[in-house]
Formats: C-alpha cells, structure tokens, sequence
C-alpha cells in the first residue's frame, strides 16, 4: 500500500518503457521535467485512491453496523449482568438492553444471537441502547403468519389472566389463549400458567384488527387421538382401567382414561346410596374403573365403580333374618313407605301400611324422616332377588287384639278427626284404633253435606261405639248419638195439627219457609199460603200456621195457614152433607115400603 501511494515510484517504472524505444536524451534535469508525462502520473495516483476506498468500504460493510439504520440486525450476547445483557453488533461499541425484553426466555446466556434494532445511537452516557422487543415487533408478524401458515410451535410467554383465557407473548405480540385451549381436560386454577414459557399453535389471525389467537391445546391432540385410537382398540367388556376424575355432576362422574371419557353413572358409584357423587370422589382423584358397556363405535362408554367390589348382599351376616330386629338409617321417602339401610349397600322396604296398626294409611313422612335411625323387625328376606321388608308396628302390641273390652258397643269416647270423605270422617280413639263416624251421624238436626262443614281436622270431638267388627278391623262410631235427640220433644210440640204463630222467613222455590227456632225449619207450599179473602201470606206478617206433616226421622216439617179456615169449611161441609145423607136416607127408606106394598098385592091377585 505504501509503495503504490509513493510518488517516487512512478518515475522507476516508466524507465525502462523508454529504454525499449530509444530516443534522444539529456542529462540535465530541465530535459526530464520537460520530458516527464504528468497527465498520465496523475490518473495513476487516482485510479489507487479509489481502488483503497472500495476495498475500505467493503471492509467495512462486511464488519461493521450503521447505527443509524433502522433495520433490524443480529448481534451477539457478549456479557449479561442481573440487569442487562451486553449485545455486540459490530459497530463502534456494543449496545445494552435490559433483562426484561428476555422475559419470554429466561434461558438466555452468553453466545446466543439476537435480534435487535438500534435504540438509542447515544444515551447521556455515550453509551448504544438497543431493543430486542421492538425488533421482535418488527419481525413478529412475519413470523406469525409464517407459523399460522406452516403448522409451526412457537414459544410463548404467559404474561397474565383475562377474562375467558389468558394473555400470551408470541414473539412480541400479544396473542389470546382460550381458556378451552389450554389443555384437553378443564382448567380451574389460570394462576398456575402465568409467567411460564410453554408451547403453542397459532390457530387465527385477524389481520384487520391485529389479533393472534394461539392454542396449546392443539399440539397435544394430535398424541391424544393417536392414544385414544389405540384405546379404544383394546376396549372389552370387564375390563378395569385406571383414569382420572375429570368433572362432576349431579347424575354422574367423567373419567379421562387417558384421552378417551366414560361416564360412571351416580348409581354406579358405590352399593350404598349417594346424594351426590362428591361425597365420595374429588376432581383430579386417579381411581380404577371397570367398562361395563359402550356404543358401536365405543364413543360412549359407561364404566363402574361399586362393580370392583363384592356385592354386599353376599356378604350378609347369617343373624340377618325374617322375625330379627334390625337398626338402621331411613336413606329414602316414597308415599308408599322407607328405605331403611341396614348396612352399607343393603336395604330393606318399610311399607306404609306396617308402620302403624291403623288401616287407615297415611303418608311414610307421617312416621319417619330421611336420617332418622330406627328399629324395625325383617319380616320377609330373599337373598336371591336382594329384597327385603321389614315392619315397624310389629314393635308394638296389636291394639284389636283387646278391642273388644276397651271399645263395647255404646260406649262413649273422645277422638281426634284425622281425615275426611264424602261419606264421612274418620276419627283416631288412639294409634291404630280408627273408626267412621258417617255423615248421617254428625248431627241430628242439621243436613250436613260435607263433614268439613261442622268438623276440622285436629279437632277433639266425642264419639259413641255404634259397630264393632273384630274380624274386618271396622268401628262405626257416632257423633250426633253423644247428645238427647231434641226431635224427640219436637214430636210433641210441633205435633200434626198444632197451631203456630209466625211469620214468613223466606219465600223459596214453590213456597216459603218458616224458622220456629234453631232445629226447626218448617215449609209452607204456594197454595197453603192463601189466605181466607184470597190474599198470599206475606213476609213478616204474623199469622197462625198449622203444622200439617211432622217427621222425625227425614227431618221434615210442613205447615200451612190456608189449612186452619179450609178445616172450619170442611168441617161445615161435612156436618152439610151428614144432614143431607140422612134426609136422603129417610126419603128413600118410606119410598121403597110403598113399592113393596104394591108388589105385595099384584102377587095376591095373581
């Protein structure tokens, strides 16, 4: 280099071009400048300044960076300190940037190579400031798209929850997780995922609105599937299998059996009864499952739980039987009686009808309640079909059994009104002793249409025994009979043909009525209301009425005004017509004598 850029070197050179082509020379140095081609010394130097400039340039080029470009370039972790990491990109002086552009890798060291776009050419300091985030940026969708486009993983770093998934840094964008694409089976606690680096797929692109929708879920289906396949391919019938509780409901259990769901129905779960399936199992809990059956293409599987396990009827003590007491706990109410359970997985039926000695049966939750423990005697057991029934009453003395000596006919007791019929109501003497008090029999006065009009259930009421049937378990019992018939005195004082002063209460349906007091409600028809001048009988006017039909055992009473002067004119027509007969009969008496006495003597003639 130095010796093409001397200027004395270039005389050297062209002398022995003049020795080739002889001319005349001169010795004195006026002839050599005179003579000396300075044009052509000239290009020579210039053609070697520009030649050094392009190699120097490209030296440069080759080795050095422009920190005034804004392109992205690639350096060198040089040196990293607790804050910073020392970046070397080939100019002047390395540049820095801070740790927390490298969240998303925390593996960082000395050696990688980086992205980075000048910052900062000088901060106060003098010092180069770079940013890897920003080239990240710059870089970041190309990147994506490529990803999107190609099926590629890309590394992610999770930065924070959000509603419905969470917030993921893929190569400097932030892109949105699904919650349902974190992994194959729900996810309850996000937490767990935040400022972890993990693997994804980019699923979506919006590019209108820049959004990026990325999925970790998706790389892990793909093994699932595989796993799955291979899973179902071995399925049998009986087969036990080990799996994971993957969610819970109130009708059943999912397991994960590895890729593939089954469902372990409530009743599946464990030979007692349940309430629900959490009070045996936990999410997350790995438990091992039997494939009771599955579907044609085994997308449905049902598996079993209880089924690993000996049926505890089998298991059932020898003391266990008809004529034994038992404790148990009601664990289910029906109207028709209890399930009582024993021991764990065997049950017995209380029917409603054995758990009082009365016949007339009411509801199971009259007697007992679900948790309630109680005593019962088995009075049927079959081990085979797995049923049994037990009885509550059989604890107690038969009440019938003395029925007769403490309930003879006519005796007098109180009771309380359990329930009403159309016929009449049943009354309760004691726990089990029921009798039927008919409608007939509630009252001697009133015409009672429905029990509910004269009684209310709770009440006390008195009764009479009236029947007693042993052997069909019947009492007929009688209210009215506790107290003196007042019709019986009616009979006297409101007699056929006794005569009354009152007024009108009513005008009703073909005639009125007439209230003589709180039991005796008596009719009066149209015809029997006119009076002597041919007038109607009015409302509350006091007039003499007679009582024309008295009946004690239909309650009737009917009366009449227009009878008492109808009597007076009947009773003239009669005394009339007596007095008529007998003249009549005196005419006809001496008429006849005559004749006779004339046949008498046209026979003598004869």
């Amino acid at each position: 280099m130095a010796e093409e850029t001397n200027p004395q070197a270039a005389p050297e050179q062209e002398a022995p071009k003049a020795a080739e082509n002889p001319q005349p020379t001169t010795n004195t140095a006026e002839d050599f400048l005179s003579n000396f081609n300075w044009h052509n010394y000239e290009e020579g130097i210039d053609v070697i300044e520009d030649k050094q400039l392009e190699e120097f340039e490209a030296l440069v080029k080759e080795n050095f960076v422009d920190t005034a470009d804004d392109d992205v370039i690639e350096g060198e972790v040089v040196f990293m300190t607790d804050r910073e990491a020392i970046i070397d990109i080939n100019a002047k002086s390395e540049g820095v940037i801070s740790l927390n552009e490298f969240r998303y890798n925390p593996d960082l060291k000395v050696g990688d190579k980086v992205e980075v776009i000048v910052d900062t050419r000088e901060d106060r300091t003098g010092q180069l400031v770079l940013s890897h985030r920003k080239a990240r940026v710059i870089k970041a969708w190309d990147r994506v798209n490529n990803a999107h486009d190609n099926g590629e993983i890309v590394n992610g770093f999770v930065k924070c929850r959000t509603k419905g998934g969470m917030i993921v840094d893929v190569f400097g964008i932030e892109a949105f997780l699904p919650g349902s694409q974190i992994d194959v089976k729900p996810i309850r606690d996000y937490d767990q995922y935040v400022n972890k680096t993990m693997e994804f797929k980019v699923v979506k692109i919006n590019h209108e609105f820049k959004n990026v929708v990325v999925s970790h879920k998706a790389l892990i289906e793909a093994d699932i599937e595989e796993q799955k396949k291979e899973i179902i391919g071995q399925l049998e019938k009986g087969q036990v299998l080990e799996g994971t509780v993957k969610n819970i409901t109130s009708y059943g259990v999912f397991i994960d059996l590895g890729g593939v769901d089954g469902l372990i129905h409530i009743t599946d779960l464990s030979w007692s009864r349940i309430n629900h399936p959490s009070e045996i199992l936990e999410l997350d809990q790995k438990l091992n499952v039997v494939i009771l059956d599955f579907d044609d293409n085994k997308s449905r599987i049902q598996l079993g739980l209880k089924q690993l396990k000996a049926h505890p009827w089998e298991q059932l003590g020898e003391t266990i039987k008809e004529g034994e007491k038992v404790k148990g706990k009601v664990v289910v109410i029906a109207d028709y009686g209890a399930f009582i359970e024993i021991e764990d997985g065997v049950e017995g039926l209380i029917h409603v009808s054995e758990m009082s000695w009365s016949t007339h049966l009411r509801s199971a939750q009259d007697f007992v309640n679900v948790g309630d423990e109680v005593e019962a005697v088995i009075l049927t057991l079959d081990r085979e079909t797995r049923k049994m029934s037990l009885g509550i009453k059989q604890l107690t003395q038969d009440p019938w059994t003395d029925i007769t000596a403490k309930y003879p006919v006519g005796s007098k007791h109180s009771g309380v009104v359990r329930n009403f019929t159309n016929f009449g109501v049943f009354i309760e003497l004691e726990e089990g002793i029921d009798g039927l008090v008919y409608i007939s029999d509630l009252s001697w006065t009133k015409k009672v249409k429905h029990p509910s009009e004269v009684l209310t259930v709770g009440e006390t009421i008195d009764v009479v025994v009236l029947e007693l049937d042993v052997e069909g378990r019947k009492l007929s019992l009688g209210h009215k009979q506790t107290k003196d018939n007042p019709w019986d005195q009616y009979a006297d004082e409101f007699a056929e043909g006794t005569v009354h002063n009152a007024e009108l209460s009513e005008i009703v349906d073909k005639g009125a009525t007439i209230v003589f007091n709180e039991n005796i409600t008596a009719f009066v028809p149209s015809r029997h209301l006119e009076k002597e001048d041919g007038t109607k009988v009015g409302l509350n006017e006091a007039i003499d009425f007679k009582i024309i039909e008295f009946n004690k055992e239909f309650k009737r009473v009917v009366a009449s005004h227009t009878a008492i002067f109808k009597e007076e004119e009947r009773r003239n027509i009669q005394k009339a017509s007596k007095r008529i007969q007998s003249e009549n009969a005196e005419k006809t008496t001496l008429g006849d004598l005559d004749a006779l006495m004339n046949l008498k003597q046209q026979m003598d003639k004869k």
